[in-house]
């Protein structure tokens, strides 16, 4: 047997980490969690937010969830022209032993958008509202894991995903007047 190239052998390993995570969702209730979390990050979960943030704070929430928007926006720019360019098939559409969980929503898997999105929302909210913290943080990083464990995902389009999610919520927050991840 050959040795694998660096790039066959990273591969390797991203789909070997995806098929592991997508074993946790063999058991009906980890499935089921991570179905409504995933279903709550298609933007369900945000749109609530948003909504909170103008009832509970007036003009104040309405700029954060105005700020959201933007950034939402951008976000689903740039994740639908990267799936096109890169055009990565799912975990599932590559290795038979991986299931999806539940139905993608779109045809590839580069990067994972619901993945993006949070961690821009969480990122961008929590300027805004430092408190929120303790809800938001879990919630993205189980979005993010829902991603693989439904295998839809491998976890090099979570991680990417993060590390862009960051870079936008960061611009973003940087654009703004008067708003900062710092305090």
């Amino acid at each position: 047997m050959r040795p694998l190239l660096p790039r066959n052998a990273f591969l390797g390993r991203d789909a070997g980490w995806c098929l592991r995570a997508n074993r946790w969702g063999e058991w009906a209730g980890v499935r089921r969690f991570f179905a409504v979390v995933s279903r709550l990050g298609d933007g369900v979960f945000w749109y609530v937010l948003m909504a909170a943030l103008i009832v509970a704070d007036g003009m104040d929430g309405l700029a954060a969830s105005a700020h959201l928007a933007g950034t939402g926006v951008i976000a689903l720019t740039l994740y639908k022209a990267l799936k096109r360019w890169t055009r990565r098939p799912r975990p599932f559409a590559y290795d038979v032993r991986i299931r999806a969980w539940i139905a993608p929503l779109d045809e590839f898997s580069f990067p994972s958008g619901h993945t993006l999105h949070a961690v821009a929302f969480t990122l961008v909210a929590l300027a805004h509202y430092p408190g929120l913290a303790p809800l938001l943080i879990p919630f993205a990083a189980c979005v993010a894991a829902s991603r693989v464990v439904l295998g839809l995902h491998y976890p090099s389009d979570v991680l990417a995903a993060t590390a862009i999610g960051t870079l936008l919520a960061g611009l973003s927050i940087w654009i703004v007047p008067g708003v900062s991840l710092l305090g």
